[in-house]
């Protein structure tokens, strides 16, 4: 199964997905948060095969919702109205952690996308699914 991971943020939106086997989650893109999101989104899931969807979920270290949970939850909506497969994952920390392995780039938001998807694909294989 094809997976993908988005990374949202106000700026700019993280891209990873899987290889083919679905086991390594790898750092696609980065795109930026406009009105063409959406669209390129959904192209690249069709170009590449995905079959669903993680997206970070940003809470804060007391599990409540990060200010930017709302417009996370309302792209989510957005996407399953389009018949997308989608899954919330929480995610900590992930921009910091994709810094410190790898230092100042441009694919930061990509390589958190791709720390989401490792930590997702981590559970899903703990707990058989």
């Amino acid at each position: 199964m094809r997976l993908m991971a988005i990374d949202y943020g106000k700026k700019r939106v993280g891209i990873a997905s899987t290889d083919e086997t679905g086991r390594f989650a790898l750092p696609r893109m980065i795109l930026e948060n406009d009105k063409t999101l959406l669209d390129k989104v959904l192209k690249f899931k069709k170009d590449e095969g995905i079959e669903k969807i993680v997206i970070g979920e940003s809470r804060n270290l007391d599990n409540s919702a990060n200010p930017i949970q709302a417009e996370i939850s309302q792209f989510q909506t957005e996407l399953e109205k389009h018949g997308v497969e989608t899954v919330l994952h929480p995610e900590i920390f992930t921009t910091v952690e994709a810094r410190r392995l790898q230092g100042k780039s441009k694919m930061i938001d990509a390589s958190a996308a791709a720390l989401i998807l490792k930590s997702f694909l981590d559970t899903m294989y703990n707990e058989g699914i």
